[in-house]
């Protein structure tokens, strides 16, 4: 048999990519389907020098040569990669293709594999699809001759491999007949035919650039009293989309700047409007903060993250949060669970409707709607609405305001009761207004500036849940083990000095003590000490931090990307290179010159949209208020040295309310960091208010995370 990796790296490879498109993404050479067939080949050729190749083998290189054309055939159409990626990728598949045609000339009889006529053994195939697996790829070939499609509506050429997760089984044996909802059914046409023959599609869109400057905002009602959970305030902005879900309102594009808590309004106007279980699609960079942000908001309504095939999923939740990457693997049994409620996060990601993931998101909307009647849809996106109208169709599409072919039955008659046709000046505007009145809520931060605190610090927990994250964690617990050694050895020391038994429980002094031995032997270079840990984060975080960072300069224009070591800059700035997106770069090995150059660019050109800046080098003496956005990829270790990154933006002339959003890596040394830190600033507020605190250095931080690590290995010890 092939050498191939554990089911549980497969597991963890399928949860990062979990199909080509996502595959060919990544920057990294050991991840995808090219590596494994170049460990395959290498085999291969390895038993060919050896002599005859046995036919495990045979097998193995007819599977490599078929999975080699499938793969070029792709990399070679595929139109959304760029240029030099794609050329990197052929010349990968090539030097496999050659080492191919070497083996074949030590044993000519594996010539006769290659043929198209030739043989495809079941062998041959299941390993094939091993090797699928392996390298995050799980198509099956399905083939409709009706409808080229799948038996569920999702038009594609393959399907990747569908999964019921067992909760869900279970809950589907324990409610076997789910009875549609149609309490809310919808209105039926008022019987005007006026714009019957009228293409309406192209002039609806032709309006939001030709109806005028008026507000791409609909009518909200005044703020619904609500009181939050665990004493939030719910901001007047927010009040006014949950107190519209309460009055009935459906339908939602919430287009509100970053920062401005869309994420809360969703789930607080599916409280309003009894919209559960509820399904909530989003990017992988924010799962984790999705469910946090759920049991802050409706801590009552148990929430499930779909991971890979879903385990772990908890299938009587009241709030299902999948992200975009997995969703073709459970698309078939989110379309049966019966949701009354949908949000689709980061919405433009479905502005290509010829792609699987918007194909499956239409899918599961018009399956939700055939069983709830009028759900509660919202579609979020910072995406200003001027901006490329017509990328705007799926969403519009989604949300039931419109079909393929025209407008839906509650945005026509609007359309009629306007009294307007397509020929008529004034139907742009009345138009334009008909469709923002369908749900469109555009707040920017200067719009609802005295709702928001001047400048806050987001936190956006995200999951390492690949290669790197795995060894990070393992490097914690050694970290851990070798603190809880370090005190065993004190304790022993300690009871032989004096002549008595060691004591029992946990003696907080001398765990400080052993922490700040550990902290004094630390190189600060090592990988396996804290600052190792922490730069190790950082960097396992990077692509995370950069995808994040580009779809916010996306969605509010320049954002301020901030990182303490420099691999992690580079790491940001490839992806940006390869995204097309401009940026900036100030770093402390840059001359004074060519640092002022870096930064006219940021503040001057429109194209230049992110500045990439080193926490240490650019944290002081800059003025980069040309945004109002910064992203903190990586943790200080004061929480004074955030505050001087944040204020390059936050200064004196700036006229909007500015938003950190800090990535902390969840389930790691990272979380413990963060609260340290921010526990630091509460201390150091109340210094600066006079009360006589000791505000702390980075030197007690980095103790107290010490602290913290060994003080939960002895108590995890202790409950065993």
């Amino acid at each position: 048999m092939w050498n191939q990796e554990t089911p549980l790296a497969r597991r963890d490879q399928r949860r990062s990519g979990g199909n080509r498109s996502a595959a060919r993404k990544r920057p990294l050479d050991n991840e995808g389907i090219i590596p494994v067939l170049a460990r395959a080949v290498r085999e291969v050729e390895s038993s060919a020098q050896r002599g005859p190749v046995k036919p495990a083998n045979r097998t193995k290189y007819q599977a490599v040569a078929l999975l080699v054309r499938e793969e070029r055939a792709r990399v070679k159409a595929d139109e959304d990669s760029t240029t030099a990626h794609r050329d990197e990728q052929l010349k990968r598949l090539d030097g496999i293709g050659t080492i191919l045609a070497k083996t074949a000339t030590r044993d000519p009889s594996l010539f006769t594999l290659l043929g198209d006529g030739a043989s495809v053994s079941d062998a041959t195939k299941a390993l094939k699809a091993e090797m699928e697996e392996a390298g995050g790829i799980e198509p099956v070939p399905v083939e409709n001759p009706a409808e080229n499609g799948t038996s569920d509506g999702v038009t594609t050429q393959h399907v990747v491999r569908r999964v019921v997760p067992a909760s869900v089984r279970a809950r589907q044996l324990a409610n076997p007949f789910l009875t549609p909802d149609f309490s809310h059914a919808p209105v039926r046409p008022n019987g005007l035919h006026r714009l019957a023959t009228w293409e309406l599609l192209g002039p609806l869109f032709r309006s939001f650039e030709e109806g005028g400057g008026a507000a791409s905002c609909m009518d909200l009602p005044e703020p619904i009293s609500l009181a939050a959970p665990g004493g939030r305030e719910l901001m007047p902005h927010q009040g006014r989309v949950i107190a519209a879900a309460a009055k009935g309102h459906r339908t939602f594009l919430l287009a509100d700047e970053p920062g401005l808590g869309k994420t809360a309004q969703s789930l607080l106007a599916a409280e309003a409007a009894d919209a559960f279980p509820l399904l909530v699609v989003v990017p992988n960079v924010v799962k984790t903060n999705w469910a946090r942000e759920a049991e802050l908001w409706t801590p009552h309504r148990p929430a499930t993250v779909i991971h890979g095939d879903g385990a772990d999923v908890d299938g009587f939740a009241d709030i299902v949060i999948v992200n975009y990457e997995v969703l073709d693997r459970h698309v078939g049994w989110l379309g049966e669970f019966g949701f009354r409620g949908m949000v689709v996060d980061e919405a433009h990601f479905i502005k290509n409707k010829t792609s699987q993931r918007s194909q499956h998101v239409l899918h599961l909307a018009e399956r939700i709607r055939a069983r709830s009647g009028r759900p509660l849809m919202l579609a979020l996106t910072g995406t200003p609405l001027i901006n490329d109208i017509e990328d705007f169709r799926a969403i519009w599409q989604f949300l039931g305001w419109i079909d393929d072919k025209r407008p839906t039955v509650e945005l026509m008659n609007a359309l009629e009761d306007n009294g307007y046709t397509p020929a008529d000046r004034g139907f742009y505007p009345a138009a334009r207004h008909s469709v923002v009145e369908q749900g469109i809520v555009r707040r920017r931060k200067v719009d609802v500036a005295a709702d928001i605190p001047a400048r806050r610090v987001a936190d956006l927990p995200v999951e390492l849940d690949d290669e790197a994250g795995r060894s990070i964690r393992a490097a914690e617990k050694e970290l851990a083990r070798r603190l809880l050694k370090r005190y065993d050895a004190a304790v022993a020391a300690r009871a032989e000095h004096s002549g008595t038994a060691p004591t029992q429980g946990i003696d907080p002094e001398l765990v400080r003590r052993v922490a700040g031995w550990e902290r004094e032997d630390s190189s600060g270079t090592s990988e396996e000490n804290v600052f190792g840990l922490l730069r190790r984060i950082g960097r396992a975080k990077a692509g995370l931090a950069a995808d994040y960072t580009a779809q916010l300069a996306r969605s509010v224009g320049k954002v301020v990307f901030f990182a303490k070591h420099i691999d992690v800059m580079d790491a940001a700035e490839e992806m940006f290179r390869e995204r097309g997106i401009g940026y900036a770069s100030v770093r402390g090995d840059q001359t004074s010159k060519v640092r002022q150059q870096q930064i006219d660019a940021f503040t001057n050109d429109p194209e230049v949209k992110i500045a990439v800046c080193s926490l240490t080098a650019a944290g002081v003496g800059l003025n980069l208020q040309v945004a109002s956005d910064v992203v903190l990829a990586e943790l200080s270790w004061t929480d004074a040295e955030q505050t001087q990154a944040i204020d390059r933006v936050h200064r004196i002339g700036q006229d909007q309310p500015v938003t950190a959003w800090r990535l902390i890596a969840a389930q790691t040394i990272d979380t413990r960091i963060a609260e340290l830190i921010d526990a630091k600033a509460g201390l150091a507020a109340r210094a600066l208010d006079g009360a006589d605190e000791d505000t702390g250095s980075s030197a007690d931080i980095q103790l107290e995370a010490m602290v913290s690590l060994l003080t939960g290995a002895l108590e995890r010890r202790t409950r065993r």
